[in-house]
């Protein structure tokens, strides 16, 4: 397994493209006869949040049934697998793995058999004190079967039970440090729902004809028609069984600290988190950026699918016209290889093409949402320079990601980040740029709407003040080095 989790990590790093990458998406029902049907469609509008895995957990007969599989919602489940998944309580889960490879062993829901009694768990975000509790585990006997931090939670659940199902709960939710949303599923039928004590990860609850549904985001709730009912608190647990909910907390700290790169890049436009809705955020964000670094340019424009939101702020708040000045290929799959050195530029150009009768030598501003390793914005810059762009200006919705994130998005060493390190200037040549500017810290903050933002967010990556501790000399792959 090692060997193999060595060559996936050699793999995605050779291929993967330039975009930050968040932990996971989840999902849960109760009391829905087509359960599975329906955690499906809710996973299939939280696919953005994940696309290495994608998987599904039933109750039926007081045992726990599921499917997984590596790929994408659609290609790990057919009618027949959602037919065999009977029962009307479901979780489910997809996948982009920030710590623990990407290999079968480690999709998820992971499921669990306890003194006859089954429990599977769906998760998102990071936890930072996982390789001390899975020392702790192991010199008590645990046998731990994935390089997940997920599995750790249940470890500890099982072990915690002889203090009562509910103060289990309590107990092992409390021994986590870090950032993490989870949703549980109990052979009882229960769906449980977990927010860590920081409020890093989103997690919203729903209902559907009198039953609850726990979702990462509430365009999954639009999908399945369910009305939308709260954001769940930090540190909340909630506990549904059938349409009876009830809640149980953990301390928690002065401060919440709710990532702000969801606003930013992570959660779908059409969704609406921490009160707010996303696609108005954006604008927002870009109006403020239009306003703290206005320079004269024929059109507006984004590399889809990042951007554009926000240019279509800056647009309305500068007065120049928006264009798409970029056509993205909906089609391109996740398998696609890349070619030899020699055509390496197909790499780009299969994703994105230019329209050139709208940006032959035209001054243009390019809307960016982050930039964090800078390879392929500065693949695309080139690539517009030869085809007779005259100047090209960037502009990004938010600060320089000069510090790592610990808490569950894939950057997370220092070295990673183009803008660590360097000043914009430094940037500016770098990237090929004729202007380079970012959304000021204190502009992305005025742009939530949020009072008191400064005790709502964690900015880390952007400022580098952590909320939670973390040991800086272990990476996302330390579970397997342990």
């Amino acid at each position: 397994m090692q060997s193999e989790a060595r060559h996936h990590r050699r793999r995605k790093c050779a291929f993967a493209d330039d975009r930050p990458r968040e932990a996971c998406g989840i999902f849960g029902i109760s009391g829905h006869p087509e359960a599975a049907r329906m955690t499906y469609f809710g996973l299939y509008a939280l696919q953005h949040r994940g696309q290495e895995s994608a998987g599904i957990a039933t109750v039926w007969n007081q045992g726990i049934l599921s499917h997984k599989g590596m790929g994408l919602v659609a290609d790990v489940f057919d009618n027949a697998h959602l037919d065999q998944l009977l029962g009307a309580n479901a979780i489910g889960h997809v996948r982009y793995s920030t710590t623990g490879s990407s290999i079968l062993s480690n999709a998820q829901p992971f499921v669990v058999q306890h003194r006859k009694k089954s429990y599977a768990v769906a998760h998102n975000g990071n936890i930072v004190n996982a390789h001390a509790l899975k020392t702790e585990l192991e010199e008590t006997g645990s046998i731990l079967q994935t390089t997940m931090d997920t599995e750790i939670f249940l470890h500890l659940f099982v072990k915690n039970l002889k203090l009562g199902f509910e103060q289990a709960l309590i107990e092992s939710v409390s021994r986590l440090e870090g950032a993490f949303s989870l949703i549980m599923l109990t052979c009882k039928g229960e769906v449980i729902g977990i927010k860590d004590p920081h409020g890093f990860r989103p997690l919203c609850l729903g209902k559907l004809n009198g039953n609850y549904i726990l979702a990462s985001e509430t365009c999954a709730l639009d999908l399945v028609h369910a009305e939308y009912v709260r954001e769940l608190n930090p540190g909340e647990i909630v506990i549904i069984d059938g349409q009876n909910i009830r809640s149980l907390h953990v301390p928690r700290p002065a401060r919440q600290a709710f990532c702000i790169f969801e606003f930013i890049y992570f959660a779908r436009p059409d969704s609406t988190i921490y009160g707010q809705n996303v696609y108005m955020m954006r604008k927002a964000q870009g109006r403020r950026l239009a306003a703290e670094s206005a320079v004269p340019a024929d059109l507006v424009m984004p590399f889809p699918d990042s951007g554009t939101y926000a240019a279509l702020g800056y647009s309305e708040a500068s007065g120049i016209p928006f264009e798409m000045g970029m056509i993205r290929n909906h089609y391109v799959g996740r398998t696609f290889i890349q070619p030899t050195q020699n055509m390496r530029d197909f790499a780009v150009r299969i994703k994105l093409n230019p329209v050139k009768e709208i940006l032959k030598g035209k001054d243009i501003i390019i809307i960016e949402d982050s930039i964090i390793r800078g390879t392929t914005a500065k693949t695309r810059v080139k690539a517009l320079r030869e085809m007779g762009v005259n100047k090209v200006h960037m502009r990004v919705s938010g600060p320089p990601h000069r510090f790592p994130c610990h808490y569950g998005i894939d950057f997370s060493t220092r070295g990673e980040l183009i803008a660590a390190g360097k000043t914009v200037a430094a940037l500016e040549r770098l990237l090929g740029l004729d202007s380079l500017a970012y959304l000021s810290l204190d502009g992305l903050l005025a742009a939530t709407g949020i009072s008191s933002p400064e005790n709502n967010f964690c900015k880390a990556c952007f400022d580098g003040r952590y909320p939670v501790a973390f040991d800086d000399g272990l990476s996302k792959d330390c579970l397997e080095a342990l």
